[in-house]
């Protein structure tokens, strides 16, 4: 098991925003976590990386506590977010912003590394000398999963990769997630698309007010009336 989330629960702002949550994610699934705002999806991944302090329960990566671990050391050992609201540094440029996701490697690789994220992304490529906080919102995205990609990640943490993006950016952005998973990256996918997030998704969690609802694979998850109704849009 990859990470494990035992009994998790997780105060925001004075509130419980997390109330004993139970979620596994095993090497190499795409699992995706979906709600509605405000749900605690967020929270949940703050919690995973350290920086928000767990209230009970337990958080296990790779087979060890987290419990006490250093912020920064949790992407030395491969756990790395790409967070909501893309999170890059404006004043950098583009290739600027992708070696500081390497600052916690120091092999021989990095430069190997960059060509192959310039492969993934041929617009960060074109504007590898740009200030990155003059891209568009799909380009800043990009740059915000690329920037995590040179960490070298074992569990990729996406929160809200979509969010504010027009459908045809959104639709690339879903097709760089299925591509980074069938590359080997482990990944966790907190989403508001529900429909998209689960299309991508080998198991899916269903978050309600703090606590997981329902929990399956994502074919059966698309399927279920319920999600169908809540997240899907459509009348049951």
């Amino acid at each position: 098991m990859l990470l494990e989330l035992r009994g998790l629960q997780v105060n925001y702002g004075g509130i419980r925003a997390v109330k004993g949550i139970d979620l596994v994610v095993r090497e190499g699934e795409l699992i995706c976590l979906i709600g509605a705002n405000g749900a605690g999806k967020s929270t949940t991944l703050r919690a995973i990386c350290g920086l928000l302090p767990a209230a009970a329960g337990s958080i296990r990566y790779a087979g060890q506590d987290t419990a006490g671990t250093p912020v920064h050391e949790l992407p030395r050992r491969g756990l790395v977010m790409a967070p909501e609201g893309r999170g890059i540094f404006a004043q950098l440029t583009v290739e600027e912003n992708l070696a500081m996701g390497a600052f916690t490697r120091n092999d021989d690789d990095i430069a190997r590394d960059l060509e192959r994220r310039y492969e993934t992304f041929p617009r960060l490529k074109e504007r590898r000398t740009q200030t990155a906080g003059t891209l568009s919102g799909g380009e800043q995205q990009m740059l915000a999963i690329g920037r995590a990609l040179m960490a070298r990640p074992k569990l990729m943490l996406l929160d809200e990769p979509s969010m504010g993006l027009a459908p045809r950016l959104v639709a690339k952005i879903f097709e760089i997630v299925r591509e980074i998973a069938r590359q080997g990256v482990t990944i966790l996918l907190v989403e508001q698309n529900a429909r998209r997030a689960l299309e991508v998704a080998n198991r899916g969690y269903v978050m309600e007010s703090g606590s997981i609802t329902l929990a399956g694979e994502a074919k059966e998850l698309l399927a279920d009336p319920k999600v169908r109704e809540a997240y899907l849009g459509e009348a049951v």
